[in-house]
């Protein structure tokens, strides 16, 4: 049994529907999820927020020399994606090669495979963008 099993499990409800959360006193939105407003320092008024999941690039890099467990996907990029309701999350971009992803490229959510702990263990999906289909 992988170690990381219960926190996998535990961390589910994000990994699978991109949920972040809100403020309600200065209507500021979080990604990942927090409980106090570094805005207003209230936390009284945090709810859930869940992310539509579409966004544009704000950044990206291209990584060549991946940890270990990633190699067989390299190179792959990895962006920073400003989601349309204003937070900002980091993930794998997929469906896409180098040459087809700059900043400001439309992205929108998908899930995919994120690492598998062995041939025979668990395997753990998780949120990546892939540039959006008009």
């Amino acid at each position: 049994m992988s170690e990381g099993l219960a926190l996998h499990w535990r961390l589910i409800p994000t990994r699978y529907n991109l949920l972040g959360s809100e403020c309600k006193n200065c209507d500021t939105r979080f990604f990942p999820p927090r409980d106090i407003c570094p805005n207003c320092r209230r936390k009284s008024k945090i709810e859930k927020f869940k992310y539509s999941g579409e966004g544009e690039v704000f950044s990206y890099t291209v990584v060549h020399a991946p940890p270990t467990g990633f190699e067989y996907q390299k190179p792959y990029i990895v962006g920073i994606i400003k989601l349309i309701e204003g937070a900002m999350c980091t993930a794998q971009i997929v469906d896409a090669t180098i040459d087809e992803i700059e900043i400001g490229t439309p992205v929108e959510l998908t899930f995919r495979k994120i690492i598998a702990d062995d041939e025979a263990g668990i395997i753990r999906y998780g949120y990546k963008f892939r540039p959006k289909i008009a």
